[in-house]
């Protein structure tokens, strides 16, 4: 299938699926255990239904959103990925270039194969940085200083990792940090060569912004405990609020009283996500978290939600139900896999073009117009 054949986010991810090996392919689009949160967010976004209403004149379409203040051209951001240069080489850097151009926000990853300050550059003041936080103070405290040394002035900090999701897939193709050559591997680069020799000319894929730890790591479980922290608590939380300067929004929030918790910190938002469905697979699906949570703290705090989105329509759900922004991370990888930067671009044609007609559909001229009142129940 060629890029502009390709009529949906689903079509996308096939199309990338045919061309990455599978290891890698299965780093991006695998989920916790038996992957029922995978599944289930996508899922209960179709099930949140919008009621049109017609005869009004929607000949233009506002699809522009107000997120801290500043206005982007589109209702969502890129949402921050790992380690995507394995899954297509140079990922990072050809999202970042895309945002910028769009005028959407692009989160880069501390796990990310792209050092966070050539991001930075890439996104042209549309970057924001998110922080895993490291059971090695110092490892923190050296990323926090480079993101404000870089001109970051949004930071989200994930908190939904107090241990590494069982990943049941990486686990089979015995995924390590740095990559190991193995015969599964070699398959892989054998029967996918556009991948091999696009990844032989930008370089083998590793997490860049902790090179040196890497470098000295004799496991990736040694990798794991240094990159994360059981012990990330509200009182760090607030800790770390002192530290940074710029908007903090933290990510990974499912219950409306933790959400409270952090208003009450003075954060400036919070991210309603399960990490993709790739930590935990019992827990709730975004979009049914996501009321509870608004109804909460709607106004108090800026609420921004990811996980699961696929369908330009579901940025009118989140907002229905009281998000104020999306993010999307997979639907954009799978574009970028499918067909390299162009191929990222087919994916944000897709999902805009999908927003304006599900606006025109509505009867709902503006993005902003949206709320609870379009809801079907």
């Amino acid at each position: 299938m060629r890029l502009d054949r390709a009529a949906s986010i689903d079509d996308l991810r096939l199309m990338a699926k045919r061309r990455i090996p599978r290891f890698a392919f299965d780093l991006v689009d695998g989920g916790a255990e038996n992957e029922r949160n995978l599944r289930r967010n996508s899922e209960a976004f179709e099930e949140v239904e919008l009621t049109p209403r017609y005869m009004v004149d929607v000949s233009e379409i506002d699809t522009r959103a107000k997120f801290f203040g500043k206005t982007y051209d589109l209702p969502f951001g890129m949402a921050p990925i790992g380690m995507l240069n394995a899954f297509w080489p140079n990922a990072d850097l050809s999202l970042a270039r895309l945002c910028a151009r769009q005028n959407i926000p692009y989160v880069a990853s501390s796990a990310a194969s792209t050092t966070l300050e050539e991001l930075a550059e890439a996104a042209e003041g549309n970057a924001w940085f998110q922080l895993y936080v490291s059971s090695d103070d110092a490892v923190t405290e050296g990323l926090i200083a480079r993101a404000g040394a870089a001109g970051y002035d949004t930071m989200i900090v994930t908190a939904d990792v107090p241990a590494a999701g069982k990943r049941d897939r990486d686990i089979r193709n015995q995924l390590a940090v740095p990559f190991r050559i193995t015969p599964e591997v070699l398959l892989g680069l054998a029967l996918n060569p556009r991948w091999s020799l696009e990844t032989l000319r930008h370089g083998k894929p590793n997490i860049a912004n902790y090179a040196d730890l890497l470098q000295s790591a004799t496991s990736y479980a040694e990798v794991q405990k240094t990159l994360i922290t059981p012990g990330f608590t509200w009182e760090a939380l607030r800790k770390l609020r002192d530290r940074w300067g710029g908007k903090l929004l933290v990510k990974g929030i499912l219950h409306p009283e933790d959400a409270i918790k952090c208003a009450e910190l003075q954060c400036e938002g919070i991210v309603v996500s399960n990490h993709g469905g790739r930590q935990v697979a019992f827990g709730p699906p975004t979009i049914e978290a996501l009321p509870r949570i608004a109804q909460a703290v709607g106004g108090k705090i800026g609420i921004a939600i990811d996980s699961g989105i696929r369908r330009g329509a579901d940025l009118l759900r989140a907002k229905a139900l009281g998000a104020d922004f999306s993010f999307a991370g997979r639907a954009l990888a799978y574009g970028v896999g499918a067909g390299g930067a162009a191929g990222g671009k087919r994916a944000l044609d897709i999902l805009q073009l999908e927003l304006v007609r599900a606006l025109g559909q509505l009867g709902v001229t503006s993005f902003a117009e949206i709320g609870p009142s379009v809801l079907s129940r």
